[in-house]
């Protein structure tokens, strides 16, 4: 795995024209990888799944987000998506078929052991976590990923690190899409084996900008904004 990874980032980079072929590579391998899960459905095209979690927070909030992304990343790349809202518990093997999971909410966070245990094999195998604080979530799942990586903390991630222009450039790093404490957004990482494997965008609200637009009445440039940095975060997982 490692030397496929180190071979597709170097032709990814090297040979912008050859991107798209890549991706579908790629996407091949990530679904062999994942072959020994449970199976959920037939098609190979990509879905996200929404993490669920104990502890009274939200997992649930805004379904619509996940699949405006899925249709954004559809028309402006070539990547197979299936664009609809799937959730998964993490104490399931069903999280091993999917190679993207995203965790969001307002408050508590609670991982069990099981949960833990799954979660820490889901991202050493490969798969990838991201977490967008919807406000509230912060000191919750810091708690909580310390679980799973006991001897990492947040490192935050600096704004020529390829996540913010691997497709869209963000020479600032991420966009600040709704306000809350007038803090700077910041997006930081977990790794394992010097792969990030754990996204965290924090007072940044990404996945707002993401949801119908009727929902929060964000103007077109903002959720565009948001949209293409979901789609930077979607192609850096399934390319690194």
């Amino acid at each position: 795995m490692t030397s496929l990874r180190k071979m597709i980032k170097k032709s990814w980079f090297a040979n912008s024209k050859i991107k798209a072929f890549w991706i579908l590579i790629l996407i091949t391998f990530i679904w062999g990888c994942f072959s020994f899960a449970q199976t959920i459905g037939s098609t190979s095209k990509l879905k996200i799944a929404r993490v669920k979690y104990s502890g009274g927070g939200d997992w649930y909030n805004d379904p619509s987000g996940e699949v405006n992304l899925l249709k954004f990343i559809k028309q402006n790349t070539n990547i197979p998506v299936e664009p609809v809202y799937e959730w998964v518990d993490l104490a399931s093997q069903n999280l091993f078929a999917y190679p993207i999971l995203f965790l969001t909410g307002h408050g508590n966070v609670n991982f069990s052991e099981r949960e833990v245990e799954n979660l820490r094999t889901y991202l050493k195998n490969g798969g990838f976590l991201y977490i967008d604080d919807d406000y509230g979530l912060d000191k919750f799942i810091r708690r909580e990923m310390k679980k799973v990586f006991p001897d990492q903390e947040f490192v935050e991630l600096p704004f020529n690190h390829p996540i913010y222009n691997i497709h869209f450039k963000f020479e600032r790093g991420l966009p600040k899409i709704h306000e809350h404490d007038n803090k700077p957004p910041g997006g930081y990482g977990l790794f394992y084996n010097g792969r990030l494997c754990v996204f965290y965008t924090y007072e940044s609200n990404l996945g707002d900008g993401w949801v119908d637009p009727e929902v929060y009445k964000d103007p077109p440039q903002l959720r565009e904004q948001a949209l293409k940095m979901g789609t930077n975060i979607v192609i850096y997982a399934l390319t690194n």
